[in-house]
């Protein structure tokens, strides 16, 4: 019995979840990838596995911690590796990144409202026609994400203090300030205060997630703890080498420079997506919109802080106010999803409509 488990834990630590880390590690530092396409393309397909390697640690971590916490630490994971990608850009490029951050952060909002939402809700509703949640946790993420949305993306483009889509520096010291404060009541609600909005499993369910809570070892969670740090840094690491090269390959095209901000957006969500579907696909469609909407508030309320940190520090010009035809497509998606949520019963037809808006969104980013 010993040895079994001994193999077992063998067998987990050389998984893909382990070796394709190292591997990227591997390539990174060889110095393959200046210009090199094949090799390029290789470490492509090692940094989209890297970034599930971190969410698969990071999803063994949470076992320890239970729901909704689970939710929590994969959406700040994910957001981790957003703001660091960000940030190393904007320190490297300078002001030729000065509305990376908001294209980025911006693109993530629109996936994950009408691309993870509206797949979970379709998905979900062709399989089980209705499916039912919380719609208290469905108005404290939205009424949260509005705000911040109004503060950080919208209110710059009309401010006066300075011309364009800027802030002045007392604005920036309040957008930071809104969007901590916003974000901490957020996450209060859902770990404190009205915990039970964000939880709807039965007891059977409840005493299977302490059964997984007591299956992970100490050295399971050791484990994972360094593997999701190593992971983290590899998408760093990768996602800013090939950013160049993604940017190049997109003007040459004749493509507008938005489309890096939505693929490397694409990239960071989509173990995120895989996983939100994954609980629509076993009726657990409160897990789904948990895991979209907390990850569209972490994704606004933690990215634009730091960002806006660091352009302070380096001098670096910050664009935050977005032009009216993206304003105008992000108030039709949270329009949309408020309509399609607010009853707390879902159905595939919510799910079409969202999937038509994540198309019109890239359609009139290339054809604006």
């Amino acid at each position: 019995m010993s040895k079994a488990k001994k193999l077992e834990k063998i067998r987990k630590f050389y998984g893909w979840t382990t070796s394709i880390p190292i591997l990227a590690f591997i390539l990174y530092l060889s110095g393959y990838l200046d210009d090199n396409i094949l090799f390029q393309a290789i470490a492509g397909v090692l940094l989209v596995f890297s970034v599930m390697s971190a969410v698969h640690h990071s999803e063994i971590v949470a076992h320890r911690v239970g729901e909704p916490y689970g939710t929590i630490i994969l959406a700040v994971s994910i957001t981790i590796i957003e703001v660091s990608i960000i940030i190393s850009l904007m320190i490297t490029g300078g002001e030729k990144y000065s509305s990376f951050a908001r294209d980025t952060v911006y693109s993530a909002v629109m996936l994950l409202l009408n691309g993870v939402v509206g797949l979970c809700l379709f998905i979900g509703g062709r399989k089980f026609h209705t499916q039912t949640f919380s719609p208290h946790s469905v108005k404290i993420a939205l009424v949260s994400l509005i705000s911040i949305v109004a503060f950080t993306m919208v209110l710059p483009t009309f401010t006066k203090g300075e011309l364009g889509p800027y802030y002045t520096g007392s604005q920036i010291i309040f957008e930071i300030f809104a969007c901590i404060t916003i974000y901490t009541a957020f996450i209060s609600a859902q770990t404190v205060r009205h915990r039970e909005y964000f939880i709807a499993e039965n007891e059977e369910s409840n005493k299977s997630n302490d059964t997984k809570h007591q299956a992970v070892s100490n050295t399971s969670l050791v484990i994972s703890l360094i593997f999701l740090l190593i992971s983290l840094t590899i998408v760093v690491l990768l996602a800013k080498s090939l950013s160049h090269p993604l940017e190049n390959m997109i003007v040459n095209y004749g493509l507008p420079k938005s489309l890096v901000g939505i693929i490397i957006a694409g990239v960071i969500l989509l173990p995120e997506g895989i996983a939100a579907v994954n609980a629509a696909r076993k009726n657990k469609i409160q897990t789904s919109l948990n895991l979209a909407l907390g990850s569209a508030i972490a994704s606004i309320g933690l990215t634009i802080p730091s960002i806006s940190v660091v352009s302070y520090l380096y001098d670096i010009p910050l664009i935050l106010g977005l032009d009216i035809l993206p304003i105008i497509l992000l108030v039709i998606s949270i329009f949309t999803v408020m309509l399609s949520l607010i009853g707390g019963r879902s159905n595939s037809i919510y799910g079409v409509v969202l999937l038509v808006n994540l198309i019109a969104y890239i359609f009139l980013t290339i054809n604006p």
